[in-house]
């Protein structure tokens, strides 16, 4: 299929578009997709424009921002380019642009590191001094509960058990609510999937 024939597919390039991804190459995934113009496609871009736009807890400038960190962490550069853009259509500053990507780098950190302790579950590891700088964690521009809210994000995209206790219960304790992480939450797993696709 050449990508002419993989951009016919009305919903696939609507979707696209809204996500501001331009100049996209139709993975394999996407391809298998097309070719058979699979209703997933719609699912997809329904659970997308949901996840984006119909939240009730979360604004739309924090769910795109969330959804950026999704697309950082999984090294996704066409969509965290157009995710950047809507989100500073939303009004993301640079300064909060760019502690999305320290809080993704430092999660992705703390995520590996954490999961080894918990996996291995021994006193000499879990009584080590983790010695890893996380002062952006302090006084965060986004704030400490939109902070701890990427926070989990990430560490559920990344399956730390120990990280997504903690920052739940963070997040929770500096004024969020469970609603909140819900949307949060299911807006990192529905990026996540469109990432499968597009990659």
């Amino acid at each position: 299929m050449s990508t002419e024939t993989a951009i016919q597919n009305e919903t696939f390039n609507n979707l696209l578009n809204e996500l501001q991804v331009n100049n996209y190459e139709p993975s394999a995934n996407a391809i298998a997709l097309l070719e058979v113009e699979a209703r997933y496609i719609k699912d997809l871009k329904i659970n997308i424009g949901n996840a984006l736009n119909n939240n009730q807890y979360l604004t739309k400038k924090e769910a795109v921002l969330l959804a950026l960190a999704v697309a950082v962490n999984e090294k996704f550069d066409l969509l965290k380019e157009g995710l950047t853009a809507l989100a500073k259509n939303e009004g993301a500053t640079d300064k909060e642009l760019a502690e999305i990507v320290a809080a993704t780098s430092l999660m992705a950190t703390n995520n590996i590191f954490y999961r080894f302790r918990h996996f291995m579950n021994k006193d000499y590891y879990n009584n080590q001094q983790a010695g890893i700088k996380m002062s952006i964690m302090m006084n965060p521009v986004l704030g400490k509960e939109f902070f701890e809210l990427v926070s989990l994000v990430i560490s559920s995209v990344n399956g730390c058990e120990m990280c997504v206790t903690s920052h739940e219960q963070s997040v929770l304790l500096h004024g969020s609510s469970e609603q909140k992480v819900f949307e949060a939450v299911k807006v990192g797993a529905v990026i996540k999937g469109l990432i499968t696709v597009l990659s």
